[in-house]
């Protein structure tokens, strides 16, 4: 039996690599550097009245643009690149990850009881071509109260995610109803990357 070959995985996601591994695609990762030496090619910064849409792709791209150009600078075995990006798109604003505990409390309280939509973004790279592709799913939280807020934000799980929650976590008590894709909404919607990765020649 002939083995896959293998691709770079441009996030730090744990979430990306769990799901990846679940439909069987072998990967390395492509780590960028963190800030203060963050590259400005990828810099999450929305730029001035930019879709969340839009802006999910663009720097889905941007990540898998800049992991293809770390490949030759670090003279490393060339292979596609895939990068994502998730955010949530609220009322038509972008709402990321949140700056600290009273962010994530604020973000939380303005889920509560509503629909927002969670968008994730997937490209692949390989200095020939590039491709983008982006699902886009609802999620419907219940009536929230404020205790059950705090101590979600006091466990941590909030802070290095997109809209302050992750829904494969305990958030996952919050979600009244969902509409679309469940792997989509954890980071990485594994029907389209497939299908993706097919159409770049991936074995999968």
């Amino acid at each position: 039996m002939q083995v896959a070959p293998r691709i770079y995985l441009a996030s730090k996601s744990p979430r990306r690599r769990e799901l990846l591994t679940q439909i069987g695609v072998r990967f390395d990762l492509m780590l960028f550097r963190n800030s203060p030496r963050e590259d400005p090619a990828t810099d999450e910064t929305p730029l001035p009245g930019e879709p969340p849409l839009d802006y999910c792709k663009r720097v889905a791209g941007e990540k898998a643009r800049h992991g293809v150009r770390l490949v030759g600078l670090r003279r490393i075995s060339p292979r596609p690149v895939l990068a994502a990006d998730t955010t949530l798109d609220v009322d038509g604003e972008i709402v990321g990850k949140p700056t600290d505990e009273t962010n994530a409390a604020a973000i939380l309280q303005r889920l509560s009881g509503r629909t927002h939509r969670v968008i994730t973004a997937v490209a692949l790279a390989d200095g020939a071509r590039f491709e983008c592709i982006a699902q886009v799913s609802e999620v419907r939280f219940r009536e929230l109260n404020q205790e059950e807020i705090r101590r979600y934000v006091i466990s941590g799980e909030p802070m290095d995610k997109a809209g302050a929650y992750g829904i494969q976590g305990r958030a996952g008590m919050f979600v009244e109803e969902i509409r679309g894709s469940y792997s989509g909404i954890a980071g990485l919607p594994l029907c389209e990357t497939t299908l993706l990765l097919r159409r770049f020649g991936h074995p999968i």
